[in-house]
Formats: C-alpha cells, structure tokens, sequence
C-alpha cells in the first residue's frame, strides 16, 4: 500500500509525500539528498533526526534517520522481544519516529492538507497532536487512520518501564482514557488512541470493516476487533469507518507460464542458497532431498501456497482434519502421486516446526522456508491451485497475484478473501463454526477444486479466466481513498 496508493493517488493530481524511518541505511540506498535537521523532544531532552529526500516522480520519500530509529542491526525493521516485553523495542523506535514526523509536519509551509497514518507504528503522531501544546498547527490538519492488522497494536505500559509512555514523553499532559488499553488500563494502545482520536478510520477491505466491529470468539474461529470493538462501532456509528479494498499493480503485457522444468530449476537454486546461508536449517536441507526427488514431468496438480508462517495464515493448515495430524497431511494423501504442494513460507517457529513435520511425511509436499520474490513470481504464475486459509485477513495481496496470473484459490470466506473470490466463479470460498470444521471445510474445498479440475476442464477454465479478468487496481482504491476518507477528514 505505502508502495503503490501514493503513486495511484499522484496520478489523480494530487501532491503525495511518503515518510519512513530510514532505519539507519535506506536513505543510502535511495540515494536520497539530505534536507537538514529537525529537532525532537523526546525522552526528556532535544534531538535532531537528520531528514532526506528522494523524488522519485510522481511521489516524494521523505526518510527520517536517527539512531532511535535504530536500535538493533541497521536496515531491521522490527525487533524480537522476550515474551514479557511485548513490542518494547519497536514501540521506543516508533514512538521517536512520531515525534519526529509531528515536528517535521509542523515545520511545512503550506501544510498538507491531510495526513495519512497507517497501523500502530504511526500512532504516536497523534498523541503529539491531541496533547502537545505547542502542536496547534498539527490540529488544524486533517488526519485519516488506516488499520492493516488489529492483531498487532504495539501496547506498553504507561509507566515504569524504559519503554513506556512516562519515558518517552515525560512532560506530555496526556488525557488517559484517550490512550489505555481496554484490557490493561495501566498501558498505552496506539492503535485504540489513533481510532480513537483520528478524525477517520478505514480498514483495507469492507468484510474486515464489518468484522472488526464484532468481538473475536477464537473457540469459533472468528477474529474481529480484537478487544477494540468498542471504540471500533463508536467510529462506525459517527459514520466515520469505511472499508477500502487494497489493489494489486497489472503490469502490460504478461510472461509466459513457466515449464515444470524451470519451476525446478529455480527451487533447486533457491534451496541450495538458502541451505549454504543456514546449514543448520533442517527445512532447507529437506527441501534440497524432495526437489531432487520430483517427478521429470509436471504432475497432474500443482499446488501452491506463499506467505508469513503466523497463526493468521497457516493455523487451519496444522489444525487436525478427516482423521490426520493437520489439514496439509490429509490435502496431501488426497494428492498422492497425481499432484505436488510447493509451499513458501517463513514466520513463527512452532509453524515451521508443525508444517517441517508434514514435509517429513510427505514427499509430495516441497516446504521452502524462507521467502523469495524471483521464486514467488512465476509460482504464481505457473501452479494450478493457490492455497490461502487464512483465519482472518484484513485484506489478502497474494491472492490477488494468484488470479491476476490465472491461478484460483481456495480461500477462507473472511475479510478481503471473502471480497475478492467468489466461490464457483472465481475461485474457492470455505466456512466453518470453529477451527476443527473450518479444516475439514479447508480440505474438502480443495478436494472439490481439484475433483473438478481432473474431471471438468472446461468449467476449470472458466473459473481460472474469471479470476484471471477480474482488476482490483489501485486507481479505484485511490479513488474511494481521495471521495470517501481524504474529503472526509
């Protein structure tokens, strides 16, 4: 989104500036200018974040640096903490971050006229605005919040800690009950205060709107608003949530669908890259063994799955289904030798272990544990089924890129998959009261999809050429972003 809505909206003739952290070396790599110094209040004293620009035309990338925005290895974006500290690194980070960005808004003349934030990282700009005397600039910009993921909400306490609210804005008189957390009234959530306090809210799809709206029920499978549900239906009772579907870029023109032959080959590199860098990794040398071992010719199934290894995405795939440990080992005795999974993926460790243990018992199933974009590309573009059984997905871009490359996908009917594949039309849409019934649901629409793909090629194809034709561009979403959250806020 922060890559291609800004260009989208460029395009429609307005002004667009994109600010990051620049995590200790971005600005170098971007080869952008150094535009001076802005000074910070942060943590009880005064800073300079050194500010550089890149105009890349039709956006300009503002990339703020300072050794606050850098707290671990440069170029990390975010930081693992223990388990007790929740979030404490990357919210010191990102709290410096908002400071700065409310002290460089303040220092533009004109002032834009809307500023856009995005997920908790960008939330402490509002505390600047809402609290800080000095900001009655800041007050007089609009300000629009986009939510991504309210799984993530970068809570800390209010105090006693180095990572809290107290330390790193000492002298901020701040209203409380704008910031706490409705579930530890003794900690600051930034995405509840940006809900809260920004002056409109908007999800990246419309299903995910109306979910979030709802409490989570995890027994039942369904996630919602993740204990923010209240302030959530306040902001859509005043009128002012809305849901806006993400895009996904078209490029002109198209490659060709990769031979079986060169899917290999690119497999086979990828996993001796990955396995050189990290001997170690028993999922990269396992790789290794089932590429060797695939057939010469392609088989009659090729299925795919590519994305982070969290509970939001592959917690159905290990959840037990039809009398198997997991959903994977019962798709996968379905395939038996007439079809292969080519799963790409990397994220929490009990998943890798989980889904590491189904490769084990299948050689049917090639787990390459990492992510790649030259490996990723023409798997989208050359498998047959695209798995994405996500538990809840605020919006979904890979299976976007599966159709845009004529890929159907079976999906969980939830959030943006739900709005984006139609079951029997354009794809493959499950359901489920629970996580057991949504596996088995899981399984059997892949067994469905693939029933029909062996026995009705014609009805196949036309499924594939209408998820093919359908165009979630980013020019509508800039368009609903500039009528429906921009003119609004």
């Amino acid at each position: 989104m922060i890559r291609d809505l800004p260009q989208a909206i460029a395009e429609r003739g307005w002004s667009a500036t994109v600010v990051t952290p620049s995590y200790g070396e971005l600005h170098e790599r971007a080869h952008a200018d150094p535009a001076g110094g802005i000074a910070v209040d942060f943590a009880g004293g005064t800073e300079e974040a050194r500010v550089y620009v890149r105009r890349k035309k039709p956006v300009t990338h503002v990339l703020l640096d300072h050794p606050a925005v850098v707290p671990t290895t440069p170029g990390t974006i975010y930081h693992a903490d223990p388990d007790n500290r929740p979030y404490a690194t990357d919210a010191s980070k990102f709290a410096f971050f908002g400071a700065a960005v409310a002290a460089w808004v303040r220092s533009l003349d004109p002032a834009p006229t809307v500023v856009h934030l995005n997920d908790w990282h960008a939330a402490f700009y509002l505390l600047l605005r809402e609290f800080d005397p000095s900001a009655e600039a800041l007050r007089r910009i609009r300000t629009a919040y986009s939510i991504h993921n309210l799984a993530y909400q970068g809570q800390r306490p209010l105090a006693g800690d180095a990572s809290s609210l107290e330390r790193w804005f000492p002298n901020l008189d701040v209203d409380l009950s704008a910031v706490r957390d409705p579930a530890a009234a003794d900690c600051i959530n930034p995405m509840a205060l940006a809900i809260r306090r920004a002056d409109v809210v908007n999800t990246v799809s419309p299903t995910y709107a109306r979910e979030i709206c709802r409490p989570s029920e995890p027994a039942r499978g369904f996630f919602g608003g993740e204990g923010l549900e209240e302030d959530l239906k306040a902001v859509a009772i005043a009128g002012h949530l809305d849901g806006i579907l993400n895009g996904c870029l078209y490029p002109p023109g198209r490659s060709p669908r990769p031979g079986w032959q060169r899917i290999v080959s690119l497999l086979r590199q990828q996993a001796e890259a990955w396995q050189e860098a990290s001997p170690e990794n028993p999922a990269h040398r396992l790789a290794a063994e089932r590429i060797a071992a695939l057939p010469k010719r392609r088989p009659l199934h090729l299925l795919t799955s590519i994305g982070r290894l969290v509970a939001q995405k592959a917690a159905l795939m290990i959840e037990p289904a039809d009398g198997q440990p997991t959903a994977l080992d019962a798709i996968l005795e379905r395939l038996g030798r007439q079809g292969v999974l080519l799963l790409i993926g990397s994220g929490e460790a009990t998943i890798e272990r989980a889904i590491l243990a189904v490769a084990k018992r299948h050689n049917n199933l090639v787990f390459m544990n990492g992510y790649s974009e030259s490996l990723a590309e023409p798997l989208y573009r050359g498998g047959d089924l695209f798995l994405m059984p996500s538990s809840f997905e605020p919006c979904g871009i890979s299976q976007m890129l599966a159709m845009r490359d004529g890929q159907p996908c079976v999906v969980h009917g939830v959030g943006g998959l739900c709005d984006t594949v139609s079951d029997g039309e354009t794809g493959f849409v499950f359901h489920g009261d629970g996580p057991p019934e949504q596996a088995a649901a899981f399984v059997a629409a892949v067994t469905r999809a693939l029933e029909l793909r062996a026995t009705h090629p014609v009805s196949w194809a036309g499924i594939a050429q209408r998820a093919e034709a359908l165009r979630f561009d980013w020019d509508r979403a800039a368009r609903c972003y500039i009528e429906q959250v921009y003119g609004r806020a």
